[in-house]
This record gives C-alpha cells, sequence and structure tokens, in this order.
C-alpha cells in the first residue's frame, strides 16, 4: 500500500500526530521518511477537506524542531562515541564519508548549515545530532533550528498542498473537456455513419430502378 493511500484511512488528528512524530525522530538523528510523509499529508490535505494544512504545517514545524533539539541535546552529551555508535547502527547514512561531509559542511556554515541543512535529506538527519557534537552555541542553533524547521516544513505544506489543488482543479477541468470530446467524437461518428448509410440506401435504390427499367 502506497503512503497516501495508507493515510486516507487513519482519522486526521492520527495524520496530525504522525507527521509531527515522523518528522521529530527524523530530526533527532533516526533514518525515517519524514519528507515523503509529510508531502504524501499535505497532498491528502488538498484532496480532503477535513484535515487542515495549517494544524499540519504546525505539527511539521514543531516535530522538526522539537527533533532537532533532542538530537542536539544528545549530541552534545554523546560526543564523538555517539556518532560511531551510529554508524554502526545505520552505515548507509552514518558512514564515515556522510559524517565526513557533514562536518565540512558545519565548519565552512556554521549556523547556516544547520539551516539550509533541514532542505536537504543527509544534513536534515545529522544537523541536531552533529551540531551537539561540535559544540555549537545552543542559542546559534536555536535560531537556525527555528527558522529552518518553520521554513521547510511550513513551506513544503504550503507548496504541495496549493500545488494539489490546482492540480485536482486541472484533472477535473481534463476531466470535464474529456467527456466533452468524447461526446462530440460520439456524435460526428453518429452523423457520418448515418450519412454513409444514407448514400447506400440511395444506391440500392438508384440500382433498383435502374434494374427496374430493365
Amino acid at each position: 500500500m502506497h503512503v497516501q493511500e495508507w493515510l486516507e484511512t487513519v482519522p486526521a488528528v492520527s495524520i496530525y500526530l504522525l507527521v509531527g512524530l515522523v518528522i521529530g525522530l527524523e530530526s533527532l538523528g533516526i533514518p525515517l521518511p519524514g519528507e515523503i510523509i509529510l508531502v504524501s499529508s499535505a497532498l491528502l490535505a488538498s484532496q480532503h477537506g477535513e484535515i487542515n494544512p495549517f494544524i499540519l504545517g504546525a505539527c511539521a514545524s514543531a516535530g522538526a524542531i522539537i527533533g532537532d533539539s533532542i538530537g542536539y541535546a544528545i549530541g552534545r552529551k554523546g560526543g564523538r562515541p555517539l556518532l560511531a555508535w551510529l554508524g554502526r547502527k545505520f552505515p548507509r547514512h552514518f558512514s564515515e564519508g556522510h559524517i565526513a561531509t557533514a562536518e565540512r559542511s558545519f565548519e565552512k556554515w556554521g549556523m547556516w548549515a544547520v539551516f539550509f541543512g533541514r532542505f536537504v535529506a543527509l544534513l536534515r538527519i545529522f544537523a541536531g545530532p552533529l551540531a551537539g557534537v561540535l559544540r555549537m552555541p545552543y542559542w546559534k542553533f536555536l535560531i537556525a533550528n527555528v527558522l529552518g524547521g518553520i521554513l521547510w516544513a511550513g513551506g513544503t505544506t504550503a507548496v504541495i498542498y496549493y500545488v494539489g489543488i490546482v492540480a485536482e482543479s486541472w484533472l477535473k477541468r481534463f476531466s470535464w473537456l474529456g467527456l466533452v470530446l468524447a461526446v462530440l467524437i460520439g456524435l460526428t461518428s453518429m452523423l457520418v455513419l448515418k450519412r454513409k448509410a444514407a448514400k447506400g440506401q440511395s444506391a440500392v435504390r438508384e440500382a433498383e430502378t435502374v434494374g427496374a427499367s430493365e
């Protein structure tokens, strides 16, 4: 079952909680499909009125901010041994190469790595714990975390929601035009067949007239 098909069977309140929880867990360093869940939920909100996009965006933003903050606290307490442990548990995501790439990003961009990292799948998982491990001042981390979380979660929700509404209206319009086109094609075909039938009947009558005269 696809994510969106499964979400359609879940009550709206559960979707809000699910989005916040999955994004929160992903933000604190657990590799989960937070972006997929958010996009699917926002698209579902555009098609079902019972899901409020503002509440959805707020829950996603809260999950991102809280999750990143918990990840920062865990990284600050666990230090380098934590990264080594994560590398053993999740070698695909926390390999030495990935950690080295994330560290270079933090050394070069500082708090901007936390902000822009929210929009990059790899850095989104690393941002909180790595900022704690590298002892980034919490006030810098918090500013980047809050702004990045709101912009990413709220922005993604808004964009996907309105794209879904536009797409649905276009699909409805396309379906309406398709129906009209099908009716026109059907009428045209019927008229052509009637004309051919009329010509055929005329040809038969003319043949019968000629045969009778002979």
